[in-house]
């Protein structure tokens, strides 16, 4: 093998180790405290996966359009550790979701609590602001 080749091989299997690391981001990079969001839906989707799981919610905004919400939770493990699995949330749940939205603005936020329309407490982290 030549040394080039050898060179962007070695850079290639470098570069596709960290991609994983990269994709992840800390809360303030991505999200903003003050922006509080409190959101009322359906699930339409949950991705078990790492470095969070997601769960997808159809909501009204305030003129009755349907909109779908990306909620971000903790890792497939901290949420296993505080007794999830990957069936504690299903689609068709209807929820309340509060928790701090996307910087961008977009249709994205971090869950802080997720409580079933029954009233059943799914997850909450203590920081949800009043």
């Amino acid at each position: 093998m030549k040394p080039v080749s050898t060179l962007l091989l070695a850079a290639a299997i470098t570069l596709a180790g960290v991609a994983p690391v990269l994709a992840h981001h800390s809360f303030a990079s991505e999200f903003d405290a003050a922006k509080h969001i409190k959101v009322t839906g359906t699930v339409t989707k949950v991705e078990w996966r790492n470095p969070h799981a997601y769960f997808y919610v159809d909501a009204e905004d305030g003129k009755g359009k349907v909109q779908n919400w990306a909620m971000e939770l903790g890792s497939p493990n901290a949420l296993a550790r505080r007794g999830w699995n990957r069936n504690s949330l299903k689609e068709g749940d209807v929820v309340i979701v509060e928790g701090s939205q996307a910087r961008d603005g977009a249709l994205k936020g971090n869950a802080s609590s997720v409580t079933l329309a029954d009233g059943k407490r799914l997850f909450s982290t203590g920081a949800t602001p009043d």
